[in-house]
């Protein structure tokens, strides 16, 4: 396992700091990389959401190998972020390193300041609570931060609902239980059954926005993430599609050269295969 370099140690040996060289070296105008040098912030950005769902998928397959590299991939948008930071006069990896690291040690108070232990019974509660702190601190005099505040629009949608949800339940605004919520669910389900009747295709977008967003507030109250949820259904759906084109092909056929019923029993057939494997 690699460890900080030692005060006598040349900082180019150790890993991270080679990393660093690496990327000044990418985005050096001169001699670097003419990609790496015509990036900025705003087209680096969705390859950083991209690493970080190929870092979750590595996890959900349970690849460590991969995790590895997917990890480091990962590190690389922190070090290129930093980097065309540092190019601004902004900031600098250093910089991103001390202000997480100074966070950590800020909200986990019982860890590192000798709190008592038994004031953070609950360390969601107590983490949110110096959120809340640290969201005051930023806010401005004359406007109390929101609730909502510091939730990013840019979040993908199912997890932002997730994340409004959670900081509206804390404050009370919440349904009582699933109960509650899978009645709010027939309700919005049944005006979007209106709305297709009607052939109003902007109401119908309105009511299948809300449908998903009261989907979000049910997985919140069954603690249960939704991305993690519609991950596996899309890999059950992949694993028995696939089953269809190979049960297909064994005729020389294609799905287009088939018909639903036919589809559909072969469907059946390969979730009567994974009960049967699961047993």
């Amino acid at each position: 396992m690699s460890h900080p370099p030692s005060n006598d140690q040349q900082s180019s040996d150790h890993p991270i700091f080679r990393l660093l060289a690496v990327m000044e070296q990418l985005r050096d105008p001169v001699t670097g990389c003419p990609w790496d040098t015509q990036q900025t912030f705003a087209t680096i950005a969705p390859y950083t959401v991209e690493e970080a769902y190929e870092v979750a998928d590595a996890i959900e397959r349970g690849d460590l190998a991969d995790l590895k590299d997917e990890l480091g991939d990962l590190l690389l948008q922190v070090v290129f972020h930093a980097r065309m930071a540092e190019e601004a006069g902004q900031f600098d990896f250093a910089a991103v390193a001390t202000a997480i690291s100074d966070k950590m040690v800020r909200r986990h108070p019982y860890v590192f300041a000798g709190a008592p232990r038994s004031d953070h019974s609950d360390p969601e509660t107590g983490w949110e609570a110096i959120k809340a702190q640290e969201r005051a601190a930023k806010g401005r005099p004359e406007k109390p931060p929101g609730v909502l505040d510091d939730v990013p629009p840019s979040l993908p949608s199912l997890i932002r609902a997730v994340k409004l949800t959670k900081r509206a339940a804390r404050v009370g605004f919440d349904w009582p239980s699933t109960k509650e919520v899978l009645a709010k669910l027939r309700e919005e389900v049944a005006e979007l059954e209106v709305e297709i009747e009607a052939g109003d295709k902007d109401k119908a977008r309105d009511e299948l926005g809300d449908i998903l967003f009261v989907i979000a507030n049910l997985a919140r109250k069954l603690d249960v993430e939704p991305e993690d949820a519609l991950r596996g259904t899309n890999a059950k759906f992949t694993r028995r599609f696939r089953h269809i084109e190979a049960r297909l092909a064994e005729s020389g056929r294609t799905p287009d050269q088939s018909d639903l019923a036919e589809m559909d029993a072969l469907w059946d057939e390969a979730k009567a295969l994974e009960r049967a494997n699961q047993a």
